[in-house]
């Protein structure tokens, strides 16, 4: 994930919307029993933190996929490991 948007992500201030979800009341119920245990404040910060954490971890595969599938084409296509390991420390840097 690039920095600003990293940066963006931490921001306890960022933007949030309203949304309507439905779910089973015993999911809702094992929330609110779990979320004190493990110091969120309710179960919807709970929620939250499940959701966030599914979707970076998706995220993260999708664009990894990315990069790994780009770094095996250039190799097809002739460019060194020196050379790739070159541009990835370049990348990675900033």
């Amino acid at each position: 994930m690039k920095t600003e948007a990293l940066k963006k992500r931490l921001d306890r201030n960022r933007p949030m919307t309203t949304i309507t979800i439905r779910m089973p009341e015993d999911v809702i119920e094992d929330l609110k029993r779990v979320a004190p245990l493990l110091g969120f404040s309710g179960y919807q910060p709970l929620a939250r933190a499940y959701i966030g954490q599914g979707l970076r971890a998706d995220l993260e595969r999708f664009e990894g996929d990315t990069v790994s599938a780009l770094i095996a084409s250039l190799k097809r296509h002739g460019v060194s490991d020196e050379i790739l390991q070159e541009a990835l420390g370049e990348v990675t840097q900033k």
